[in-house]
């Protein structure tokens, strides 16, 4: 081996070095706020900048100034002595199938079993299966497809 294939040759800094960059532009990038790599020889943290947009996306409140704000909405169904209450379990964006293309999971009037998907939350980007806890038939369904939902809120009634 010579002088000039020693030259040529990555030392383990060069590496490091190459991966950090590498880890930075991939922070960078998605707008991460931190990523963190352990080894046995080394730990690695990288930090982003911190998002300036809040976690959930707000809505304005918007309202005459001689009315009052209303904090909770009138057409939240009442509760009934019958049936059960599948509620959200999340925030997020209600969707009563798959895909657009696709049917619903449920409609009113379908009979279900406990474990049946009967719709899917859309939180963070991530789609959430909602099961039923219970079995028997969909009374009503109190969200329309694409509704922002409350966690907590109910969502359909099966009796």
């Amino acid at each position: 081996m010579n002088l000039k294939d020693k030259e040529k040759e990555p030392t383990v800094i060069e590496d490091t070095v190459e991966c950090i960059e590498a880890l930075a532009k991939i922070v960078k990038e998605n707008d991460l706020s931190k990523i963190k790599i352990s080894t046995e020889e080394l730990d690695i943290v990288i930090e982003g900048k911190s998002p300036i947009k809040p976690p959930f996306p707000t809505m304005p409140i918007m309202a005459q100034p001689s009315q009052p704000v209303q904090s909770a909405p009138k057409a939240e169904p009442q509760e009934t002595v019958s049936g059960k209450f599948i509620k959200s379990k999340i925030i997020g964006t209600f969707y009563t199938s798959p895909a657009p293309e696709k049917p619903p999971f449920v409609r009113v009037g379908d009979t279900i079993k406990e474990g049946d998907v009967v719709c899917i939350i859309e939180s963070m980007k991530l789609m959430n299966e909602v099961q039923s806890e219970f079995s028997g038939r969909v009374a009503e369904i109190y969200v329309n497809d694409g509704d922002t939902v409350e966690f907590d809120q109910k969502i359909m009634k099966i009796e």
